[in-house]
């Protein structure tokens, strides 16, 4: 009796992992997603008479790929522009930092059925360069994503990551998004997880600090918290040494109470003060919007306010229409802005702040002062071969024979042309193409071959650009940025011909997609196109089929 039991629970769990499928569902060259009862999504993708099975969940944060696009070979994700291979889920494309998990299917004729107990085994034998060792400096998004790239396309040398944080590599961007909000613990923002570099067989040296590279002999000099100093030589040596804060010269900034939001421990450290506090907020880019909305979603802080010397808010990002609509949306929350002046000195009453006086003369209040004034490089190790804006190198991030420079150090050629960008999604490009030029991988695309991407979430509403613009002054609006929908494109002069650079978005998620996927291709629209009612995304399609 207890055998035919087992028997019916077993049924009931295998008839439970498979779904049928009406092939007819999906055209070729398409894809799309079905969820399931248990919120399980499976993502169907063909091509003439070949099907593939995926999770159809995003794994960055789970969005339903199929809401996303199919452009060519690639699924775009409609949330974060993660890509993946229609054919075998690889990942072409942070910000998702793996692939997508592939399941058995079974040809019925004129029917799929899907196994989603059946996973496809991607795995890969580490077998390339076992003799070799890889040096990385930094634990932050662009050297984490190089020693996890490696390890899953087959580096089998030994890797160590040099990190100057007390913590592995973690989340970032989540600190203002999401940690200081209270919305998401310490633990999920680790990066790989608590085990991620004993799994992978990574060495990992936290709490110490490269003093000096010598990058033609690719030797680095580490010092430890004791002062102790070693040098190591690599066969491989990848610098992503980041950014850190700019802290103007204002009278008072070394003030108890006066923070910059960079690292793990500076987030803890304004939870902790902002408690039933005045805090000001200094900068209105999006790091200091974001954090101002953090803060006013955790509700602990007294009062937010807002500096600016200028009456607009991420005002190299959007024009002054999107920005009023972010303004308004975030005093609407109860944060209050003092436009049209700087600061001119942080008051103090002994050690601790006490207000901020501006350039007009007026003085605010303030038990906390919140510095998001930007960041520069740290490029100082690499000064002997640094130009003055970043690190010069080439489409693989190469410095010299061996040695790699990338992250916010860099000054890297993609799709729009040789800058610097300080972006997330950016470092884990830099960490992708860095990893396959080490393998000598010639399947991986280029930085050439990419464009730049970042996101702001503020309130849960995610404001999303892709591209590069020289000013959003020169622009196309639609929609309504008062009711948080609308998109934008932007363009270097007012040309009726010129293609646009960059978009940016509230709610029209699959536009942007579209346009990116256009920009990436080199097929940006013109102003006279857009004005003429262009439709991306049929044109994303047609021309990627």
């Amino acid at each position: 009796m207890s055998q035919v039991n087992n028997n019916q629970a077993d049924n009931k769990i295998a008839a439970k992992n498979l779904v049928t499928i009406n092939k007819s569902d999906i055209p070729s060259g398409g894809m799309k997603s079905y969820k399931q009862d248990d919120d399980s999504i499976i993502l169907i993708t063909r091509d003439e008479d070949e099907f593939f099975a995926f999770d159809g969940k995003c794994p960055h944060v789970g969005a339903d790929l199929g809401d996303g696009m199919r452009c060519g070979n690639r699924v775009v994700c409609p949330w974060h522009h993660g890509s993946f291979d229609s054919r075998d889920g690889t990942l072409l494309e942070p910000v998702a930092m793996r692939g997508l998990t592939q399941y058995e299917l079974t040809d019925e004729g004129d029917s799929l059925t899907v196994n989603t107990s059946a996973k496809i085994d991607k795995r890969v034998e580490n077998d390339k360069l076992t003799d070799t060792h890889t040096i990385i400096i930094g634990g932050g998004g662009a050297g984490f994503m190089t020693a996890n790239q490696l390890r899953h396309t087959g580096y089998g040398g030994k890797i160590t990551l040099i990190s100057k944080d007390d913590k592995a590599p973690y989340n970032r961007p989540l600190l203002s998004k999401a940690f200081l909000a209270g919305k998401m613990e310490e633990k999920y923002l680790m990066l790989g997880g608590s085990e991620w570099a004993s799994k992978n067989n990574i060495e990992l040296r936290l709490n110490q600090t490269v003093s000096e590279v010598l990058p033609n002999e690719r030797t680095i000099v580490i010092e430890d918290e004791s002062g102790n100093s070693e040098q190591q030589t690599a066969d491989f040596l990848v610098v992503a040494t980041g950014a850190e804060p700019k802290i103007p010269p204002f009278k008072g900034a070394d003030l108890d109470g006066v923070y910059t939001l960079r690292s793990m421990e500076d987030a803890k450290l304004i939870k902790a003060a902002s408690h039933d506090q005045r805090v000001i907020i200094v900068g209105t880019g999006f790091i200091g919007m974001e954090v101002a909305s953090a803060l006013m979603e955790a509700g602990k802080a007294a009062s937010v306010t807002v500096i600016g010397r200028s009456r607009r808010v991420m005002s190299n990002i959007v024009s002054e229409t999107v920005s009023n609509a972010l303004i308004k949306l975030h005093e609407e929350k109860g944060v209050t802005f003092a436009f049209g002046a700087g600061v001119d000195e942080i008051n103090g009453e002994g050690s601790k702040v006490s207000g901020v006086k501006l350039s007009d003369g007026s003085t605010l209040a303030a038990d906390v002062v919140i510095l998001g004034t930007g960041v520069a490089p740290r490029t100082e190790i690499l000064n002997e071969v640094n130009a003055p804006d970043g690190v010069q190198v080439d489409e693989h991030l190469q410095l010299r024979d061996g040695v790699y420079a990338l992250g916010d150090i860099a000054k890297a050629t993609n799709q729009m042309g040789r800058m610097r960008i300080e972006h997330w999604r950016v470092a884990l490009q830099h960490g992708i193409v860095t990893a396959a030029a080490i393998l000598n991988q010639d399947n991986v695309n280029s930085l050439e071959e990419r464009i730049p991407f970042f996101w702001t979430a503020q309130y849960g509403k995610s404001l999303r650009y892709s591209g590069h613009a020289a000013s959003p002054d020169n622009n196309i609006l639609f929609g309504s940025p008062d009711t948080l929908d609308y998109i934008e494109y932007y363009f270097d002069d007012d040309g009726e011909d010129t293609r646009a650079s960059a978009a940016s978005t509230l709610g029209r998620n699959k536009e942007l997609v579209a346009f990116s996927e256009l920009l990436r291709r080199g097929h940006a629209p013109t102003r006279a196109q857009i004005n003429a009612g262009f439709n991306l995304i049929d044109q994303a399609q047609a021309l990627s089929r």
